[in-house]
């Protein structure tokens, strides 16, 4: 089900001629010219080098085919959509500074009123404040971390979420479920393979750390045992080590808590090679085809069969725009299955859009484009009806299963909805 980084970068890049770049007006025009119409600009912020990539450039196909389909307008107004890397090639994943920067881009353009971003938490945690003080309404379309949004005894840091927020009001919104969900859903999908002994290791990022620890805060609801909780170096050449440590544990499954581009393949490799019979579970940052895929720098084919994973997206021909969505992206990118992201691009744009245009001609003001997507309580997406509470999080409550399929790549195999969460 995932979409290739050779094939995501060659549609990506056809795709961008979809768009011209438009000179616009000042925001800041009176109220008779923003009747006539102007120019806003939407920026997103997405890590698009590495193994993220098979993720993300299809979210960016996403966020174009909602654009396109809206004629590249949002109301009155004429959008001009950014889309900005917030990874370095160096680094192949998102990078602090890279991510700072995109964030100061946006805040400083007086037509900003809507920005996508970011996809991994460690780098929300960068650009959210920035954001903030500039009263830039940020949705992300993937970060799970619960801390962004929430304060959870045990699970979040000191001072989270209010911390993000330096003008004490909230800026950021999210359309997937945060980790108090992923993590019960995760055990659900342990306890089921039959686990009763896992060994979770994490990459030490917000989302890894954070993900690992809301699962032995939530393991007793779900009667599976945790064994360790292990801090990795997502830069070790192997982990053997760690392997042989968690076997003496008595270890019969293993999470890798974290994103695929610090360790994810070669962690697997070498637990698989201490435990062949265990289960391996990723959650969404390793569900996708640069994990499980060979051919795409995945682990070897053989190892498939011992795979799980999570992700927020649900059976794609299952949701109430799904079908009409596959057709109308394999039309514009000749790809039938794109990476599940595809449609949370798709769903975050078409959001962007509508806020803007039900505002009329205050389409233009953030601050007006903030208060509406906080107010939203019953909002009919491609991803089916949902809203946001007043921490700024989706009431959607459920994530998808997948195990891999013949191809090679993740495929979706059931819906999970926790039963209790923190």
């Amino acid at each position: 089900m995932r979409l290739s980084i050779k094939t995501a970068s060659a549609t990506a890049v056809a795709a961008v001629a979809l768009f011209a770049t438009i000179v616009a007006t000042s925001s800041g025009a009176s109220p008779a010219r923003r009747a006539a119409g102007g120019t806003v600009d939407i920026y997103s912020s997405l890590p698009l080098q590495g193994a993220s990539s098979a993720q993300t450039i299809p979210l960016v196909n996403g966020i174009k085919l909602a654009l396109a389909q809206a004629h590249g307008k949002a109301g009155m107004f004429t959008v001009n959509y950014q889309s900005l890397d917030d990874s370095t090639a160096a680094a192949g994943e998102w990078d602090p500074t890279t991510t700072a920067a995109n964030a100061r881009k946006a805040a400083t353009d007086s037509k900003t009123v809507y920005y996508i971003g970011e996809f991994n938490s460690g780098a929300s945690e960068v650009s959210m404040p920035i954001l903030n003080q500039a009263g830039v309404p940020q949705v992300s379309p993937a970060n799970t971390y619960a801390g962004l949004t929430l304060s959870i005894k045990g699970a979040t840091a000191p001072g989270e979420p209010q911390k993000y927020f330096p003008t004490g009001k909230r800026t950021y919104l999210r359309i997937v479920p945060p980790d108090s969900v992923q993590a019960a859903a995760d055990l659900m999908a342990l306890k089921a393979a039959g686990c009763t002994k896992v060994a979770v290791a994490n990459d030490k990022e917000a989302y890894g750390a954070g993900l690992a620890t809301m699962l032995e805060l939530e393991k007793g609801y779900y009667g599976v045992t945790i064994v360790s909780n292990t801090g990795i170096d997502p830069k070790a050449p192997n982990f053997r080590s760690y392997a042989s440590t968690i076997k003496a544990q008595g270890a019969n499954c293993f999470e890798f808590a974290g994103i695929v581009s610090n360790g994810g393949v070669q962690i697997t490799k070498d637990v698989n090679a201490a435990l062949p019979n265990a289960t391996i579970l990723g959650p969404d940052g390793m569900c996708t085809s640069s994990w499980t895929n060979a051919k795409s720098g995945g682990v070897p084919a053989s190892i498939d069969k011992k795979l799980l994973c999570t992700v927020a997206t649900l059976n794609l021909t299952a949701y109430p725009g799904g079908k009409a969505f596959l057709a109308a992206y394999k039309a514009a990118y000749h790809v039938s299955n794109p990476d599940p992201y595809a449609i949370y691009g798709y769903a975050a744009m078409k959001l962007g859009l509508d806020t803007i245009a039900k505002l009329g001609a205050n389409g233009n003001n953030k601050a007006d484009v903030l208060k509406a997507l906080f107010s939203l309580k019953s909002y009919s997406s491609v991803l089916g009806t949902f809203g946001f509470t007043s921490s700024g999080d989706t009431t959607l409550k459920s994530y998808g299963l997948y195990k891999v399929g013949p191809s090679g790549d993740p495929v979706f195999a059931k819906t999970l909805t926790p039963t209790k969460v923190l």
